[in-house]
């Protein structure tokens, strides 16, 4: 298989190898859009840009080896498709997941499979699906809270992490209570999209 990037297995967490310079790296929708078209260094800076959400994805259902492989399959697979993604949508990263999520399935049933083939199949495929699922929706909502302007997710987590009122979160944060409820509905439907996306 070509090798996109490369893993560091010396060090507790896998960490991926930089081929290219900062400066060549373009940020956020610039990425996506130069996917999209195809140019030559596109895989390598999406694969740069969001290798490391792809990579927790995987490595969270299979060994560091398998989910090596996964997440190169993923990239590749993504690069055949590109025709198929669509910028308005949603964020490539998403995209990337959902692909990714449909990977792990097909380990994790074979894995089980294997292991006890006295399973009743169906009962494999719901509960693999399951978690798979809830994984990847907890690490597309974390992604999504990090792309969210910093006031907006700052009340985000007050209200869900915290538990605290819109009223509350307006007194302690000094925001209008009107504002703290516009970031909330706005930096919630933005979350939306991310998990709408990747499970297209």
């Amino acid at each position: 298989m070509t090798t996109i990037i490369g893993v560091d297995d010396t060090s507790s967490r896998s960490r991926y190898a930089r081929n290219v310079s900062t400066a060549e790296v373009p940020v956020g929708h610039d990425v996506e859009t130069a996917f999209v078209r195809g140019d030559e260094d596109a895989l390598r800076l999406a694969y740069d840009e969001f290798g490391r959400l792809v990579y927790s994805f995987c490595a969270r259902s299979l060994d560091p080896e398998r989910a090596k492989d996964v997440t190169q399959e993923v990239f590749l697979s993504a690069w055949r498709a590109r025709e198929r993604y669509n910028p308005e949508k949603g964020r490539l990263g998403a995209w990337l997941m959902g692909i990714a999520r449909n990977r792990i399935i097909d380990n994790v049933r074979s894995e089980k499979r294997h292991s006890d083939r006295r399973a009743d199949e169906d009962t494999v495929e719901l509960s693999t699906e399951a978690e798979v699922d809830a994984m990847s929706d907890k690490m597309l909502i974390a992604d999504a809270l990090r792309e969210l302007p910093d006031r907006a997710r700052r009340v985000i987590t007050l209200a869900y992490l915290h538990d605290l009122t819109h009223p509350q979160i307006a007194e302690r944060t000094n925001i209008p209570l009107g504002t703290v409820k516009s970031d909330i509905r706005r930096g919630l439907a933005r979350i939306r999209r991310h998990l709408e996306n990747q499970h297209d």
